[in-house]
């Protein structure tokens, strides 16, 4: 990159010149000292900017940095080019800084350069056209994009290079190859921490100046950017434990037709399909895949909108990219609405507001697809159950793209029937079910429906070869609200209508209630009808259920939390002690399973984590 500055701006000579914050972040004035375009006596920095810069500098953001940097260059050079560097203004409070982009700042610095009778020099468009308006002599510089130049890291990449990994006091390694078929090499020898640094200052001055890069989130801890064609996550102390640099491009364009879909599933794409999730593993080309989707829908006369954070899809110039991380969901909604697109594509579906918005204006009429991490087809509607009505999400969804090393590997279709349950034989226990069919065969593959207080998750094959597995969710169903009642709980499945219930002797008679109300209520919860029985040391059984996983515990004065990983987060789980069910429980959006520690299980809890008694968390 270099820089311009309006050559009638500095035909005669400069005395005083005074200095707005953008042109200390850029580095700018002691580049045109340098080189000679400037040559001022006298240079005047306002109180303020050291106070924007320290501010920015304290808050993490890597802007901060770099203007103070600047500014100690700036003190460093005026001996050798015969200069005087002064502070002078009020420094503003913490309200002022805080109303900095609103132009409170700004203002005070434009100020000074009037008083002053000085020069004022920025980078800022309309900031000198306030200064001018003012008839203070404005240096306005502008930029022009350097061609050829590469940067830094970019010696790491070649053709087939999908992504860089830098972290200081290792050795820099990179991905390469193709979306499932890719190999992790060692791209250079160990980089030290300042090494790191400066291609961290690199990366955001770059972002800063170029047309065709914006910084999307800039954090305490960590800075994202969108650098050209490279989605770029800065990381530092103390967020991380040292300086770390990830840098990621597309290495392939493709075009729908590269894909050979079908053409029932083009004609899907093409009208039919307007609730589409385009799910896979990271690194797998879901992003490939959607670039060539929205170019398909471009040249099919379509608006097309995106929602992103960053701003990463390499899309046609008529496609508008909103950044969500620059916006709230609101705002994003509101503009939607009114822009009335035929499609948008929302990138990168994360959090429960992602959820939320997507699912909002799709029912308000919008085409939405929606990229979302999955590692089995399946998994990319679960991850909408808890944040969306169950019976909502066949009309937010009505397809799920599966993309698997590189290529299109599966497609559900997904819609709403009324009928009983894989695995049910009772008429009466019919209820709403999200069937999720092969779009391909048309032959179901899972069922979704409530099950008491839960949303379960049925494959229908599993169910047909094994013959009646839906009575061991029951199960686990039932035993997980009975808990509510009693401290010890089995329950033994007898039909599709009957289960036997069994408690320890002094919880019976709570569980049947005065003249029976209670196992009455707990019949027509269930549909089912209960049989109370004592639960002894020979009722008690042993087999357990679920897939063990691995998990941390934490022990607080209110809580035991168990922590999972969060891909399991919203799902049911057994905590095990030894050979007994100790208890079933939610896994929570972060993938934390909470316990109150006064509570009569978590105390048992507590003690079997204390004195390592074999606890097991299986899903």
């Amino acid at each position: 990159m270099k820089s311009k500055i309006k050559e009638q701006k500095i035909t005669e000579k400069i005395e005083k010149l005074v200095v707005d914050t953008s042109v200390i972040i850029e580095g700018l004035v002691s580049e045109k000292i340098a080189s000679k375009e400037i040559t001022p006596k006298t240079i005047i920095i306002h109180e303020a900017v050291i106070a924007e810069l320290e501010n920015q500098a304290n808050s993490g953001k890597e802007i901060g940095y770099l203007g103070l940097e600047e500014l100690k260059k700036l003190r460093d050079m005026s001996e050798k080019y015969d200069f005087n560097v002064v502070y002078d203004g009020k420094r503003p409070n913490e309200f002022e800084i805080k109303r900095a982009r609103s132009g409170e700042i700004d203002a005070a610095i434009r100020e000074l350069a009037y008083v002053q009778k000085a020069h004022f020099i920025t980078a800022d468009r309309v900031n000198s056209f306030a200064a001018e308006a003012k008839g203070i002599k404005t240096i306005l510089v502008e930029f022009e994009q350097e061609q050829g130049k590469e940067l830094s890291f970019e010696k790491y990449f070649d053709p087939v290079t999908m992504s860089l990994h830098i972290k200081e006091g290792t050795v820099p390694m990179a991905k390469r190859g193709k979306p499932g078929e890719w190999k992790l090499v060692e791209v250079d020898s160990e980089l030290d921490r300042k090494v790191v640094e400066a291609m961290a200052k690199e990366i955001v001055e770059q972002a800063t100046r170029r047309k065709d890069s914006s910084i999307e989130l800039d954090r305490d801890g960590s800075t994202i950017i969108q650098l050209g064609r490279y989605r770029t996550v800065i990381v530092r102390p103390p967020l991380s434990d040292g300086w770390e640099i990830t840098l990621v491009r597309p290495v392939k364009k493709l075009s729908l037709a590269d894909y050979e879909l079908s053409e029932k599933l083009k004609s899907r794409l093409s009208g039919k399909a307007e609730g589409v999730l385009i799910a896979g593993a990271p690194g797998m080309g879901k992003s490939t895949f959607t670039q060539a989707l929205t170019e398909y829908y471009a040249t099919q006369n379509k608006i097309i909108k995106t929602v992103e954070a960053p701003r990463d899809l390499v899309v046609p110039d008529n496609v508008t990219q909103y950044a969500i991380g620059l916006g709230t969901p609101e705002e994003i909604h509101d503009i939607l609405l009114l822009s009335r697109p035929d499609y948008t594509i929302f990138d990168e579906m994360r959090n429960s507001k992602d959820f939320e918005l997507f699912a909002d204006l799709r029912l308000a009429g919008v085409g939405m697809v929606g990229i979302i991490h999955a590692t089995k087809p399946i998994d990319a509607i679960q991850r909408f159950i808890g944040k969306i009505e169950m019976g909502v999400i066949p009309h937010v969804v009505d397809t799920v793209v599966f993309i698997q090393n590189g290529m299109v590997s599966k497609v559900f279709s997904v819609k709403m029937e009324v009928k009983v349950p894989a695995g049910m034989t009772e008429a009466d226990l019919a209820r709403p079910c999200v069937v999720i069919d092969d779009f391909e065969t048309g032959k179901q593959e899972y069922e979704l429906y409530s099950y008491g207080n839960d949303t379960v998750v049925i494959p229908v094959q599993e169910v047909v070869k094994k013959g009646n597995p839906v009575h061991e969710l029951a199960k686990m169903a039932i035993e997980r609200e009975m808990q509510r009642y009693a401290d010890e709980v089995e329950v033994r499945i007898e039909s599709d209508n009957k289960f036997t219930l069994f408690v320890p002797e002094h919880d019976i008679a709570s569980i049947i209630g005065k003249q029976g109300k209670n196992i009455e209520m707990l019949e027509k919860m269930f549909g089912m009808s209960i049989d109370v029985q004592e639960l002894t040391k020979s009722t008690k059984q042993k087999k357990k259920y679920g897939d063990a996983v691995a998990f941390t515990s934490e022990i607080t004065h209110k809580y035991i939390i168990l922590q999972v990983d969060d891909r399991y987060a919203a799902k049911n789980v057994n905590i095990y002690v030894g050979d007994e069910l100790l208890m079933s429980a939610n896994v929570g959006k972060k993938g934390d399973i909470r316990i109150g520690a006064e509570h009569k299980l978590g105390k048992t809890l507590r003690q079997a984590l204390q004195y390592k008694e074999g606890v097991e968390v299986r899903i």
